[in-house]
């Protein structure tokens, strides 16, 4: 009864407070979301049983670093009664975003693992993931986009386009992801909307145009011009969360008529209705325009781009309701999973689309998307696809085929949980006790044979050495090692033989830096890192013709197998892939032993002759050979496999491949000739340059090997003023210098193992 008052008072003073205007143009449901008592009255009674699919949204934030993804979702948490109190990221009080729920975190500044929560916005249901900016940590941003129906791209509209918002973008079309683009920090200085927007046009290649306008500029922002509705938005008290609507301000109107209209020009060239209507010169009426640009949002044709500034409490409001109007629900999206045929295992596996229905009429399917460690073990994310489970149901693993007991279903918000009895297709949940890893696929029966299609994982870029401080952290630092490369596919450990240590390899300076941290935080395992190492590989230049015969006969059943055929270079753009193709025809290379050449070519490959690098840019073709009836084994053909590659490693002509890293300088326009010479200095290649009043911004292109102590040198040459951001871009040829000199120390490596073994052989034998 308290809480019905407390709400009908909230609603009664709301109406109080509007204008006569706003009150005839806003609907009850906007007063009433602005009620924190009866959002919260709202959620009590929402069970996932009752939720309808075409009231849910599985969203998520992403963004370039600092462009206030975890900032905006405070403030989404806050307006939908999810939390009590805005806390700011590296706030005063020392209590740190809800989304930023690792110490790490809050001591940083930066979100490092994607966080996960649901709220309510009136009677629509969203999940949300707030996701890590930083390119070292982009598979977090990998998994959130491959289980979402949408995204919000927020952009800064100070920085503008920058390259993780690239990578980002590139990744929201790997997955198909509509978005709706949302400029923040609307009232730092130097902001500049329509900056943004042509970026988004020109570097993006979006077809985009603004739903909104502000009222004034940076610091001066009060409100927004609605260009859909045709009026003002004001945000009103201590927070924000009393909006006011007017008429759109006198000085403003000519430029929202033009605003609008530009608005239907660029629906018209993205969808048919609204095009319709151009050609024939009618004015589109505000629900033909809202109706065009969720068809356009959800074709991905058509970018709509909303303002606001998260930090002073403005624009967010609006914002949620374009989620809610403009991004799909789970049924508008269509999601594969792959089903392997019985009989051949090379042939293409069928793809069956996934029921997305809120009922148990079709079969469970659920994708595992994250691992993570919590004080109940391991926590495991899923995204249902189809079907429903309930708590205590038993779930098969269709990569493992290992049967698993669900004993106990929550719902994430950020580190804290909600238990469910049952969750229903197109919601995100956890589970506990699951030993699966990531990109595993979950259903009832073990005879369905389906897979949710996997996720890209990108390859490591940087490695380091990396051994506990102590030796008696071994077995913490063993745990530690087990856990992080399991939650992160990205981040790897693994024993060098040549070197006789341990080796991780990552993103990025960051990404290992902020797992050997981690190692002495959550384990108490203090680590060494050692010197970074750069990932090279190597390259075939020309095609080389092998035929191998291999023949070993010492008693018994002997081995016999002959392998013909090229080995060639691949194209440009595929140089970091491995490929084999089997041309033979007839018996002389029987079918049953094709794989342990494939097998015996790939496991070649690992290391080259050169400079003991990875192999790759290279397509072994197998044309033909010869077998014995008795002698002819897999094992015969796999190290007739290796003998040739051997061959082919010595008559061919070889060169090394380095990673490039796409680089982004932001620095004051004082210091233009230092960063320019500081790029050209470490052989980087510049292709382009933009300008924003007292600042520039650089792009270039430079070898990740000549990008060490990069930021230290870029800060003294710009009195701290400089900053930079670089994501990996591809790999290429290397130069001489640098060919030489990985030549020259893997032979020098190679030379001291030869001393070492011949002096231990040597000291063998005195004894």
């Amino acid at each position: 009864f308290t809480s019905t008052r407390d709400m009908v008072g909230q609603i009664m003073w709301a109406l109080a407070n509007r204008s006569r205007y706003s009150l005839t143009s806003s609907s009850l449901s906007s007063i009433l979301r602005s009620s924190p008592t009866f959002v919260q009255s709202v959620r009590c009674k929402s069970d996932n049983s009752t939720l309808q699919l075409e009231k849910m949204r599985n969203i998520g934030i992403s963004a370039h670093i600092d462009s206030g993804k975890t900032t905006l979702t405070e403030r989404v948490l806050f307006y939908t009664g999810r939390i009590d109190a805005i806390h700011e990221v590296k706030g005063k009080d020392g209590v740190g975003a809800t989304m930023d729920s690792m110490e790490l975190e809050r001591q940083r500044g930066i979100t490092i693992q994607s966080a996960a929560t649901y709220t309510m916005w009136g009677d629509y249901n969203i999940n949300i993931i707030d996701t890590p900016g930083h390119v070292d940590f982009t598979i977090e941003v990998e998994r959130a986009l491959r289980v979402l129906d949408g995204a919000v791209l927020v952009l800064c509209a100070v920085g503008g386009v920058q390259s993780q918002t690239m990578t980002v973008d590139r990744q929201m079309k790997r997955y198909n992801v509509p978005a709706i683009a949302f400029i923040n920090k609307l009232d730092r200085m130097g902001a500049n909307h329509d900056r943004v927007l042509d970026q988004l046009r020109n570097k993006l290649k979006h077809n985009a145009a603004f739903l909104q306008l502000p009222i004034g500029r940076e610091s001066d922002t009060r409100g927004l011009v609605d260009l859909v509705q045709e009026r003002a938005i004001y945000f009103d008290g201590a927070y924000g969360d009393v909006l006011r609507y007017e008429d759109i301000p006198a000085d403003m109107r000519a430029h929202a008529v033009d605003a609008r209209a530009e608005l239907v020009e660029y629906l018209a060239n993205a969808d048919e209705q609204i095009g319709e209507m151009f050609l024939m010169e009618e004015t589109p009426q505000t629900e033909d325009i809202a109706a065009a640009i969720r068809r356009a949002t959800l074709a991905r044709t058509f970018t709509p781009v909303m303002l606001g500034t998260a930090l002073k409490n403005k624009g967010i409001q609006p914002l949620l309701e374009g989620v809610v109007d403009y991004l799909p629900n789970p049924s508008e999206v269509n999601n594969y999973a792959l089903k392997n045929k019985k009989n051949d295992d090379d042939e293409e596996p069928e793809k069956v689309l996934m029921i997305p229905d809120r009922n148990n009429n079709a079969p469970f399917v659920a994708l595992a998307f994250k691992l993570e460690q919590g004080k109940f073990g391991q926590l495991t994310y899923l995204r249902v696809y189809q079907g429903c489970v309930s708590k205590g149901d038993s779930v098969y693993n269709t990569r493992t085929g290992k049967k698993t007991r669900l004993s106990r279903l929550v719902q994430m918000h950020a580190d804290k949980m909600e238990d469910v009895s049952k969750v229903f297709s197109g919601d995100i949940c956890a589970v506990f006790g699951v030993d699966c890893a990531s990109g595993d696929t979950f259903v009832f029966e073990k005879d369905l044979k389906l897979s949710m299609e996997s996720i890209h994982v990108p390859e490591a870029v940087l490695s380091m050495s990396i051994k506990p401080a102590d030796k008696k952290g071994d077995g913490n630092f063993s745990k530690a090692v087990a856990r992080f490369t399991k939650e992160d596919p990205t981040y790897r450990v693994w024993f060098d033989t040549e070197n006789k240590e341990t080796v991780a390899s990552g993103m990025g300076e960051l990404h290992l830096e902020i797992y050997a941290q981690r190692m002495e935080r959550e384990y108490n395992c203090p680590v060494i890192m050692g010197k970074p190492t750069v990932s090279f590989r190597e390259m075939l230049t020309k095609p080389v013709n092998f035929d191998f015969f291999h023949k070993k006969q010492s008693g018994g059943r002997g081995e016999y197998a002959r392998v013909i055929g090229v080995m060639e270079p691949l194209d440009p753009h595929e140089n970091t892939k491995v490929d084999f193709r089997d041309e033979t025809t007839g018996t002389n290379v029987p079918k049953p032993f094709v794989p342990g050449v494939k097998k015996g070519f790939m496991d070649s490959c690992e290391r080259g002759m050169l400079a003991g690098q990875k192999v790759t840019g290279v397509r072994m073709r197998l044309q033909d050979g010869a077998n014995h009836a008795v002698d002819s084994s897999e094992w015969a053909f796999y190290q007739a496999a290796q003998s040739a590659f051997l061959e082919v490693c010595e008559e061919g002509v070889w060169q090394v491949l380095e990673p490039v890293m796409s680089v982004e300088v932001n620095s004051p326009h004082e210091f233009s000739s230092q960063v320019f010479s500081l790029i050209n200095h470490r052989t980087g290649i510049i292709t382009g340059q933009t300008g924003r009043d007292d600042w520039f911004t650089l792009e270039a292109e430079v070898p990740l090997n000549n990008m060490f102590g990069f930021s230290a040198e870029l800060r003294s040459l710009t009195q701290g003023k400089g900053e930079y951001t670089m994501e990996y871009s591809r790999y290429s040829p290397a130069s001489m210098e640098t060919t030489d000199r990985v030549v020259a120390e893997w032979q020098k490596k190679q030379d001291e193992d030869g001393d070492n073994t011949q002096g231990g052989k040597k000291k063998k034998k005195k004894n």
